[in-house]
């Protein structure tokens, strides 16, 4: 195979390059862009004017993986790069708006793809959107997580908020819930008061705190999740797992979360994924949609 490879993807100049690279043990270059490019018109909303961050792997899970803030060398000049403050002062960010950027960003071997909870236009205090992260313990995983996940829902849809589930490519779950722009601290305290209500009423099953000593045989609701610091794997990210294929970020129906018995239930591969996006859309498209938005209650 070439070892670079000039494309047009909608009407943006590409060169791949390297596409026979191994990433994962029984997965190449070709395959993650493939991927991307498969699932691209249901991820890019999940993306758009939000300021990504990175898990960059040139040599693939056989090499060093790294956090990667800054937009990746030879990046693109056409691709949206946008000022973001930071502790240190501000950092240039990439924004994954259409297709191309998408695609630009896995030929520089960006694995993963994070993004906050919050968007540029917004600003870092207007947060469009609650996370709830259910981090499974030692003795627990997803079976346990879809378990925690249906009294979240319940709890969220107590106080007039719709929530979509994605998995988080390993042994989690995300909860996302859409939000009329609200200021973080706002978010955060619901999000805490949330967790330690449910931890009260579910002490077997779930926990509110962070102290790992506690999580044994118990689901974690991370509620820090929703600090404008930190970002959450996006949908429809591959995951940089230990495995022949990677792992990936999956939104679900609320009806295979209901009937998971065993974790191999949702451990769901990227070509069956892209399968799934190209039968039946986005499942969790109800949280790229203004009118799913909801006010976060006592506001």
């Amino acid at each position: 195979m070439p070892g670079k490879v000039p494309v047009q993807v909608d009407g943006r100049a590409l060169t791949l390059t390297h596409l026979d690279k191994v990433l994962w043990p029984a997965w190449s270059k070709a395959e993650m862009i493939d991927y991307y490019a498969r699932v691209a018109d249901a991820m890019v909303p999940h993306l758009r004017d939000r300021p990504a961050s990175f898990l960059r792997g040139p040599e693939g899970m056989s090499g060093p993986l790294f956090v990667a803030k800054n937009p990746p060398p030879r990046t693109p000049g056409w691709m949206r790069i946008e000022e973001i403050a930071a502790k240190e002062g501000p950092r240039p960010h990439l924004v994954l708006d259409d297709t191309p950027s998408l695609i630009a960003a896995a030929n520089l071997y960006c694995l993963e793809i994070h993004v906050p909870q919050w968007t540029v236009t917004g600003g870092r205090d207007g947060h469009d959107r609650l996370v709830v992260d259910l981090d499974p313990g030692e003795g627990t995983g997803l079976v346990e997580c879809c378990a925690v996940a249906l009294l979240v829902r319940e709890a969220l849809a107590a106080d007039g908020l719709p929530c979509w589930a994605v998995t988080s490519g390993s042994k989690g779950l995300h909860l996302y819930a859409p939000l009329r722009p609200t200021p973080e601290a706002a978010v955060v305290a619901y999000a805490k008061a949330l967790a330690e209500r449910l931890a009260a009423a579910h002490p077997q099953v779930l926990v509110a705190r962070m102290t790992r000593s506690l999580r044994a045989g118990r689901v974690f609701l991370d509620w820090s999740q929703n600090s404008t610091s930190k970002t959450t794997s996006a949908p429809y990210t591959l995951r940089a797992t230990r495995t022949d294929v990677p792992g990936v970020s999956a939104p679900l129906t609320w009806a295979e979360v209901e009937s998971c018995g065993s974790p191999a239930d949702l451990a769901l591969t990227p070509p069956e994924v892209a399968a799934r996006v190209a039968a039946d859309g986005d499942h969790a498209a109800g949280l790229c949609d203004p009118a799913e938005a909801r006010e976060l209650p006592g506001r």
